[in-house]
């Protein structure tokens, strides 16, 4: 129940085991069964309930069918059966009810397919074809072995400077873009909108692991996460405002640890006032990234947390990131915000209304909803930078070059004469 779940993981289990409800249903099924090179022995009736009796007491398949004719409320029991299924195994379910919402919200909790009754032989075999490819398919450890995990945290230095907006982008870029499995925590658990921002509900999963950190395992990772692409997963909740979090942070520590396990990448979305509490929190991240506005406010945050940052997680790379940066009217101007803060900022993310407006009304990531903004040319570039946090390659490599030559043309500029003293230059 701990390991990693695997989906092309074998363990030299059963290969197939049927519950079904009805007679007609196993006459179908048993010679498919039979073609495909299983045991007709493994094919039961008793439905979901006696599959979730069976699999208590013994050993999961493989690819498991099981039907949902007889459940009252399958997403629940659907749940159940999760928790007597090993890691790995392949769920296919059946059932007469043809609600759309219902099928998205099961193949959401993990399930391969769902089969709407009555169904044919040939749309049975293709199901089933389907899962045992997922089992059979190539395993992708070594891959992942030349892919260290990179964890990053996003913190802004106050609220509203668009800290959940770069780590909502951020998450999207490495799994869309970048193609690695992503996991994107969202932290803040009362008022979070890393679910509202993609159009996603937030569902339980958060609060049931803050609530109960010993459940969490691969599985329940597998579980609770909601996925946002085929390569990116969020754990979020909105929980009530007036339920305190009680917990000793142990339940974002164990989080994590599978994310390792389970993922290539994670993002979270780390509310300042968590770190107060839960320091541990960015014992293992990898990078850090500090988003700030250009604020007398922001400056003075800013210098806390960098100076918190170096005592407490001295092996995170962090980068400065000024967000919604506008050409006029700023409080603070870039070589003042640097001075006061004794660093240079790394990214000049340039203020967007209209992409962010575009953004929120299409229920998408800011990169995703105006990919040829400048906006997201400035968030792409600090995805190279994350990724060569950890990897030091071409990532790295090509966000290095594009940098230093954009720093060496503003340098000579910052030699040239202003056209206002070359007029004051001809007037004498």
């Amino acid at each position: 129940m701990n390991a990693p779940w695997k989906p092309g993981s074998v363990n030299g289990r059963e290969p197939f085991a049927a519950f079904v409800c009805d007679d007609d249903t196993l006459e179908i099924l048993r010679p498919v069964a039979e073609e495909m090179g299983w045991s007709v022995d493994k094919c039961n009736k008793g439905g979901l309930r006696n599959a979730v009796q069976t699999l208590s007491v013994s050993a999961s398949p493989n690819i498991l069918l099981v039907d949902l004719s007889e459940s009252g409320d399958p997403l629940n029991d659907i749940n159940s059966l999760a928790e007597v299924c090993e890691p790995g195994t392949v769920v296919v379910a059946m059932g007469q009810v043809n609600d759309v919402r219902l099928y998205r919200d099961l193949i959401v909790s993990g399930l391969q397919d769902y089969l709407l009754k009555p169904f044919s032989p040939e749309q049975l075999r293709d199901v089933l074809s389907q899962a045992q490819a997922v089992i059979n398919a190539p395993k992708s450890e070594d891959s992942q072995a030349e892919k260290p995990h990179i964890s990053t945290a996003v913190i802004g230095t106050r609220g509203g400077v668009g800290a959940s907006t770069i780590a909502t982008s951020l998450a999207w870029l490495l799994s869309h873009d970048r193609d690695r499995l992503t996991a994107l925590l969202d932290l803040d658990v009362h008022f979070g909108t890393g679910a509202l921002s993609l159009d996603l509900e937030p569902g339980r999963g958060l609060t049931d692991a803050i609530d109960n950190p010993s459940r969490i395992d691969g599985l329940f990772i597998e579980r609770a996460m909601i996925k946002a692409n085929d390569k990116l997963s969020l754990l979020s909740a909105e929980a009530p405002i007036n339920s305190p979090i009680m917990t000793d942070g142990s339940a974002f520590f164990q989080l994590q640890e599978e994310f390792r396990a389970a993922f290539d990448c994670t993002v979270i979305d780390l509310p300042r006032d968590m770190l107060i509490n839960y320091p541990h929190l960015l014992g293992d991240v990898n990078a850090t990234i500090i988003v700030t506005e250009l604020t007398l406010a922001s400056a003075r945050d800013c210098i806390r947390l960098l100076s918190w940052l170096k005592s407490h997680a001295a092996q995170s790379k962090v980068y400065v990131v000024a967000n919604k940066v506008q050409t006029s009217n700023l409080e603070i101007g870039r070589q003042d915000f640097e001075s006061s803060i004794e660093r240079k900022i790394d990214i000049m993310v340039p203020y967007d209304p209209r992409t962010a407006a575009q953004s929120a009304k299409l229920g998408q990531a800011l990169v995703e909803a105006g990919k040829s903004s400048k906006a997201s040319a400035k968030i792409i570039e600090l995805t190279n930078l994350v990724l060569g946090s950890v990897s030091g390659g071409e990532d790295a490599d090509q966000a290095g070059d594009k940098k230093s030559f954009m720093d060496k043309f503003g340098e000579f500029k910052s030699f040239l004469p202003s056209k206002k003293a070359k007029e004051d230059a001809a007037k004498v």
